[in-house]
């Protein structure tokens, strides 16, 4: 069991009978109102994409799934590919298996594959990836930290609310839980 608040895109959990894979998951906390979780499931019984708001104090209960070492090595038209880093064997899977996910997959990047009675299902995450800024808004001069935030798209086709001062070229930490910078990163 994992409290709702620990949800992340690519974690498979039961619910209702069903095994879900989250999509996205987005932390609400409304006012004076008690915080919530919403997330976007995809069934992967039915492949249908429901949406589903959990308490934040709700406990989810995560499916036994294998978890194998893998490194991420490209994307393509067909899909991304990941290599084992045990037996070298190497596998396929598409958008639809691994969700918002795809926007945090660089090149030689070690993550877990979850695999569900043999069948690949989701992708477990680092909790923060250093990204790549491509395309934002020129640095405003004497920006200060409490300036108002500005979009930017980062090299996965993400895009992200981050500070004045941070610029194309710049890499940037993302929460991969609530797409949110966290930092500047170094290098």
């Amino acid at each position: 069991m994992v409290k709702a608040t620990q949800l992340r895109p690519g974690m498979i959990i039961q619910h209702e009978g069903n095994l879900y894979t989250v999509f996205s998951v987005e932390h609400r906390t409304p006012g004076n109102k008690r915080g919530s979780m919403q997330t976007k499931m995809r069934n992967l019984r039915t492949g249908s994409i429901i949406d589903y708001r959990f308490r934040a104090e709700d406990f989810v209960e995560r499916a036994i799934v294998d978890e194998v070492e893998f490194e991420y090595l490209y994307g393509d038209g067909e899909g991304y590919h990941f290599m084992n880093t045990q037996t070298f064997e190497q596998i396929s899977l598409t958008s639809d298996v691994l969700g918002e996910a795809v926007y945090y997959l660089i090149g030689n990047m070690q993550v877990k594959l979850e695999f569900y009675e043999g069948k690949p299902i989701g992708v477990v995450l680092p909790d923060t990836v250093d990204l790549t800024v491509v395309e934002t808004e020129p640095t405003v001069q004497k920006a200060t930290a409490s300036a108002v935030m500005k979009p930017a798209k980062l090299e996965t086709g993400l895009t992200i609310q981050v500070p004045p001062f941070i610029s194309a070229g710049d890499k940037v930490r993302v929460d991969t839980s609530e797409a949110r910078y966290v930092q500047r990163a170094q290098g």
